[in-house]
């Protein structure tokens, strides 16, 4: 079994989140990593688990990979990411191309309007430094802090550069609404993400959509300091690119810290 060694990735701090770099644009980076060995990259990805292990920050983030198993249809990564030494991030990802097969389409596209009969949202730049980097239109009632009735966020979200929706880019948007219990709370805290799962569709085998894409994220279950958020994301024209499910930690509040690390007042 062969490790591989992936050139640095640049870290772009207009990704800080609360109290370290976006979870979501770090899983897309270890993917967009780690890829480009498997088919010369050609092969869809089909899953993606990320386990975060400390806050990421801002200096160089360099990865390694293992690809313990590979079958006649599938190829695996395992695969860790390194800053200053120490393990920071370590996950999988799964590879396979498409085939024939019976199509089933069960996780349907909410129910909103189109996205520019929606009214845009800004986030609060000290507890979502990243949110400069989107456009959020909220596609139902439930808003961030306003102490609604459910744990569930709807969105229409597309990147303010523009840039193709492929998998990198999907897995970021699977985490980029606030999270889910902030529809239910009126007082923000620190919810980081300990693990996040995203299985891809097949509707990125044959190119990246690009513009608006609607996302949602809701929570079901919190307890015990824990929660798990579920989230799906859709292309504009309601096809589904992604379902993800992630593991957080919720904390006591806490004021933000930059990503210099200092305390924002």
């Amino acid at each position: 079994m062969t490790t591989t060694s992936y050139d640095a990735t640049r870290i772009d701090p207009a990704w800080w989140s609360w109290e370290g770099m976006h979870g979501g644009w770090v899983a897309g980076a270890a993917l967009t990593a780690v890829r480009g060995s498997f088919a010369g990259g050609a092969q869809p990805v089909r899953s993606l688990t990320t386990h975060f292990l400390t806050p990421v920050g801002t200096g160089p983030l360099s990865f390694s990979g293992t690809a313990p198993a590979t079958g006649r249809r599938t190829s695996t990564c395992l695969f860790t990411g390194h800053q200053d030494g120490e393990p920071v991030v370590l996950g999988s990802a799964l590879f396979g191309p498409s085939r024939p097969g019976p199509a089933y389409a069960g996780l349907a596209a909410p129910d909103v309007p189109e996205p520019d009969d929606c009214l845009p949202l800004e986030l609060p730049a000290d507890l979502a430094p990243f949110a400069r980097q989107l456009e959020m239109r909220p596609g139902t009632g439930d808003l961030p802090l306003a102490a609604g009735p459910r744990a569930e966020l709807v969105a229409w979200v597309r990147f303010r550069d523009d840039r193709p929706l492929d998998a990198a880019a999907v897995t970021t948007l699977t985490d980029v609404l606030p999270p889910a219990l902030y529809a239910h709370w009126s007082t923000p805290r620190p919810v980081p993400t300990a693990e996040l799962t995203v299985h891809f569709s097949d509707a990125l085998d044959d190119g990246s959509p690009y513009g608006w894409s609607l996302v949602r994220i809701r929570c079901d279950h919190a307890g015990g300091g824990w929660a798990v958020d579920d989230s799906a994301v859709w292309s504009r024209d309601r096809t589904l690119l992604a379902a993800a499910r992630q593991a957080r930690v919720v904390r006591g509040p806490t004021p933000p810290q930059t990503a210099a690390g200092t305390v924002n007042s």
